[in-house]
């Protein structure tokens, strides 16, 4: 069973989303949270697989939440909640470890996957949405150059970042790299491991903060 936390200030997005994951015979609400601080204290309380994260919370709001989660080292997931405004914390989110994204106005049946995909250890990443975030939070390659792990990937790991920063999907970089979609899958799994990235998020921040990826680019 599939535990869930849904934060949000909004009781009707709550309730919402209660009613439609109860619907699930492998998903169960076990707790809400009006604010972020709520949400970080039931988190530790119940350790659900899955937090619904709303960004805009009082108290303390969803990137808050997200980030203290993250330092204290806990193993619940978060998806942030958003609609279609790109609101200026989303990308600083992904850095502090959010697995995904999901819209509000979310249908069911995906809210239902995106819930599935993230508890079972993937990222959710809508590739139009993703390439508009970070292409509007970040300018270019820091100051300091590109991160120091990346000499240690090999060039087709390089290349399955480049590609992944892009916003391309395992059976998409397969086809362009011709190679096998479990191969794309090994090479990944070497390129998270070699630099410490918790998932494909976290990834495609890095081959935008590396220059791998440049905003705008093709």
């Amino acid at each position: 069973m599939i535990t869930v936390l849904v934060a949000d200030d909004q009781a009707l997005i709550r309730d919402s989303f209660r009613l439609l994951l109860d619907l699930e015979p492998d998903i169960e609400v076990v707790g809400e949270a009006g604010n972020g601080q709520e949400a970080v204290a039931q988190v530790r309380r119940l350790g659900p697989d899955v937090v619904l994260m709303d960004i805009r919370m009082p108290v303390l709001d969803g990137l808050g939440a997200t980030l203290a989660l993250t330092r204290a080292g806990s193993p619940s997931r978060v998806l942030i909640l958003t609609t279609y405004d790109a609101d200026e914390y989303l990308y600083d989110a992904m850095r502090a470890g959010a697995c995904g994204f999901l819209l509000k106005d979310v249908r069911r049946e995906q809210l239902a996957g995106a819930v599935r995909t993230v508890a079972a250890g993937d990222a959710l990443l809508d590739p139009a949405l993703t390439r508009r975030l970070v292409e509007r939070f970040v300018e270019g390659p820091p100051p300091g150059g590109r991160p120091a792990g990346l000499s240690a990937l090999t060039e087709r790991e390089t290349e399955v970042l480049t590609l992944v920063g892009r916003g391309l999907s395992n059976a998409e970089i397969a086809k362009e790299l011709f190679l096998g979609e479990a191969t794309v899958k090994t090479h990944l799994g070497r390129v998270l491991t070699k630099l410490g990235l918790r998932d494909r998020v976290q990834a495609v921040v890095t081959a935008y903060e590396s220059g791998l990826v440049r905003p705008g680019a093709h």
